[in-house]
Order: structure tokens, then sequence, then C-alpha cells
């Protein structure tokens, strides 16, 4: 009975070196470059480097990077636009992966099919095309201010915008969510379904105490990654977006290549990570109660 943990870890144990030495070692280095030290894996870059803090022993921190960082009003402002592209992106393409599934769900229609399916077409376009041809199609001269002007109209220019960036976030996000959403709204039982509506639920009450509880997981599943997608986007808001206020991973490029300041870089990328960190913990928490359900069954 005792060898049965041990072989379980053995068997765990391949990647989860592999992810501590590709992804937690790198992140180690880059926080404790953050934090003042500048030596081992660190020389090369803080050689090059401007504008550094440094700390003269391993046990000895400095946080004199993160002020300068949060200390600079356009960081925080454009960390506020981050926040907030990523809350609206999320929430949109939750909603619209939603709408999909329930059409498809409920009418099984040749529409409803071929909705789902010009869904998913994003997925398979690379992201630079992608986010050169929303540019392009809400640019002053694109399709939109085109279509108006031979209506005799006028349409706002959204290339360039954070409204452009968010726009095609979204585009680039629903494929993902409406595969998952779509995949839980499916796996309910329709008896389940069918006996809500024969005890008289409408619509809103099958959805809210049936289809919503049930497939929850693969809700959160899809808004967490939709999160954390849009939180570290660097093409979309690169190509599409303006030069301030813009997201922070255009901001942790610039800095890093344009600024010369490689620490304030990884400072940003520290304060992205927390945040994807968070979020990221409502996934566990899905994947948990996923494993608790399947061990009940």
């Amino acid at each position: 009975m005792r060898r049965r943990p041990i072989a379980g870890l053995l068997m765990a144990a391949p990647p989860v070196l592999v992810v501590a030495v590709f992804v937690g070692f790198p992140i180690g280095t880059a926080i404790a470059y953050s934090l003042g030290h500048v030596g081992g894996l660190n020389t090369t870059i803080a050689r090059i480097a401007r504008d550094q803090h440094t700390v003269d022993a391993w046990w000895q921190q400095t946080l004199g990077a993160y002020a300068d960082v949060l200390a600079d009003g356009r960081v925080l402002r454009d960390l506020l636009t981050t926040v907030a592209v990523t809350l609206v992106t999320t929430v949109v393409v939750v909603g619209l992966a939603w709408a999909i599934a329930l059409y498809l769900r409920l009418s099984g229609s040749r529409a409803a099919q071929v909705l789902a399916a010009i869904a998913v077409i994003p997925m398979f376009i690379p992201v630079v095309i992608a986010s050169w041809a929303i540019l392009t199609f809400y640019a002053g001269d694109g399709f939109v201010r085109s279509l108006a002007a031979i209506l005799g109209g006028d349409a706002p220019t959204l290339g360039y915008t954070v409204v452009c960036i968010t726009i095609a976030m979204i585009w680039t996000q629903l494929p993902f969510a409406t595969l998952m959403v779509t995949s839980g709204v499916q796996a309910v039982p329709t008896a389940l379904i069918e006996a809500a509506a024969d005890a008289g639920a409408s619509f809103p009450r099958i959805v809210r105490s049936v289809l919503l509880p049930l497939a929850v997981v693969p809700t959160v599943i899809a808004a967490t990654f939709t999160a954390i997608a849009t939180l570290g986007a660097f093409t979309v808001p690169y190509f599409t977006g303006p030069n301030a206020p813009t997201m922070l991973g255009v901001d942790m490029a610039a800095y890093f290549q344009s600024y010369n300041l490689p620490q304030q870089a990884v400072v940003i990328a520290v304060v992205v990570f927390v945040i994807a960190a968070g979020i990221g913990a409502l996934y566990v928490w899905a994947n948990l109660r996923a494993a608790r359900a399947a061990g009940r069954a």
C-alpha cells in the first residue's frame, strides 16, 4: 500500500520537474533581479542595464525598482487600462460564448451550427494577421468609415484606440471560450432540461437553475484563460492600440528594448504575474471542484 503514493509521485515527477526547470526557475531568477540581485544568471543583463537598484548580499532585498515603476503615472494609467480591457473582454467573451452555447443547445438548427462554426474561425487565424485586419477594418480609411461615407454618414475612427484593442481581444479570445462553454452546456442531460420545463420553469429559470450550475466549471475555465491571455497580451495592443494609454504587455517590451530598463520591465512582469496568479486560483478551484464531483460520481 505504501508503494502506491511513491509510484504516483514518480509518475508525476517528470512534468513537475520540467515545469520547475523551464518555468519556475526563470521566474525565480527574474523576481530576484527585480529585488536587486544582479549576480549569477542576471550578470549579463545587469551589465548593460541602467537605473538599477542593487544589493550587496544575497539575504538583502530592495524594492527600489518597484517604487520607481509604481510611482510612474504612465504605468499606473496603463495598469488601469489593462485591467479594464481584461474585465470587459472577459465579460463580453463569456457572454457571447454562453449565448452561442444556449442557441446551439436549445435550438440545434443549422443556423446555430453555422454560428458556432463561425465563432471558432479566429482560432485558425494568426494573431498578427487578425490584429492587422481589425486595425484596417476600423481605420480612418477602413471598411466601416468607407461604408458610412457611401451611405452619406460618418463613423468614428476606432483604429489605434483602446476600443480597437478590446474588439480585437474579444475576437481572438472568443473561439476557446465558445468551445469550452458549448461543451459544458451540451453535456447537460436533456432529461433535466425537459423535467424543468415540465415543472413549469421558464427559459431564464432553466438557464439559472439547471444549465449554469452544471456548466460552471467550463465557464470558469473559459473566463480564467480569457482573462490571463488578455492580461499579458502584446501583439494585439501593439498593432491596434494607441501609444498611450497602452497595455502592460507593450510597456514591458518598451522598458526592456527602448528604454534599456530591464529591471523595471521585470517589475511590470511581476505585477502582471501576481494578477494572473490570482485569476489562476479560480482555474485551480474549478479543477478541484470537477475532481471532487467526479469522485462523488
